[in-house]
């Protein structure tokens, strides 16, 4: 058994279904999470959506993970339609989906129970995240007091995610070095899903307040360490310690607050904000969907909330 597989395995003790079809299948169950899934966040919604699939099947009488059969699956994922989103039971349908392909290549099943379950039908043209207008956008950020090293970090870490489209995943996860000069201009390296290196130029706003930041804090030949950090406690001063996206919401809900926004932003709030305000500017959905790191417009499109505007003009129109 491979070191990662034994890693996982320590961490949470295995469904009995596993554990009931063999030392093989106990195995390859590991090694699907330890060796094929290299997203941390996605293999903790894979893991939990197994777990949940697996102990349901225990409790329904299937003795091993070799029983699971399609009216098995068919039946969970029709539980989860009564109390979960579509595009959530969609991800957990994914989730054992996968899972049996993995052991069908492996040959510890004969044929993967979930081929012929359909997940409910799901479209949408337009994203949940709450946005902000660019008035209050700038309305947060003036609204930080920078006097300090968490105020420096708090609005430079915002205007990273609203100037560069940045993912919360892919801002926390930055090093200082990732901050560097190059044609005069100020640019930004960062490190999306999938491994993938994205690199572009700062805004000047945003530049303006990463070099504030960075200056403030100290931290300029520092290169190798995070650059958004915690602040040790009962210090008010910057750790060595990346700050977790859980504390970045927190922060942000706060900061709203502070600030006077009663719209319940979050973490991806700033990425749909950024996005529509450039295309309310002018800006081609192509270039948004580059600067995003996005695969497709179609993707980018579901930031896109410049129609939301219409809706409260144009609902004053009715008269009765």
């Amino acid at each position: 058994m491979s070191e990662a597989a034994l890693a996982v395995r320590s961490s949470s003790p295995l469904p009995v279904v596993v554990v009931n079809a063999g030392e093989r299948a106990s195995v390859r169950f590991l090694e699907f999470f330890a060796s094929t899934i290299r997203n941390a966040n996605t293999r903790r919604a894979y893991a939990h959506a197994v777990g949940e699939f697996l102990t349901w099947c225990a409790q329904v009488g299937v003795i091993s993970i070799t029983a699971v059969q399609p009216p098995h699956v068919a039946t969970w994922i029709e539980l989860q339609t009564q109390t979960l989103s579509a595009p959530t039971v969609k991800l957990r349908l994914a989730a054992i989906r996968h899972l049996f392909d993995w052991l069908v290549i492996g040959q510890v099943v004969p044929h993967n129970p979930t081929a012929s379950v359909r997940g409910p039908s799901h479209t949408t043209r337009k994203g949940k995240t709450p946005v902000l207008d660019a008035t209050e956008a700038r309305q947060l950020l003036d609204s930080i007091d920078v006097s300090t090293p968490i105020g420096l970090r708090d609005r430079a870490l915002i205007a990273l995610m609203v100037f560069s489209f940045a993912r919360v995943g892919a801002a926390i996860t930055m090093r200082v070095e990732d901050v560097y000069v190059q044609n005069r201009r100020l640019w930004l390296r960062l490190h999306e899903k999938g491994g993938k290196r994205h690199e572009m130029p700062c805004h000047r706003t945003l530049e303006e307040y990463l070099h504030a930041y960075i200056d403030g804090a100290n931290i300029s030949g520092e290169t190798k360490t995070p650059l958004f950090r915690t602040i040790q406690r009962g210090t008010g001063m910057l750790s060595a310690t990346s700050i977790p996206q859980a504390n970045v919401y927190a922060m942000v809900r706060r900061r709203a607050i502070a600030a006077g926004i009663d719209t319940k932003i979050g973490n991806h709030t700033f990425r749909a904000t950024g996005i529509t305000a450039y295309l309310k500017n002018g800006g081609t959905l192509e270039n948004a969907a580059a600067m995003a790191n996005h695969a497709s417009t179609r993707t980018t499109q579901l930031y896109d909330r410049r129609r939301d505007d219409i809706s409260p003009d144009e609902v004053e129109r009715i008269h009765v």
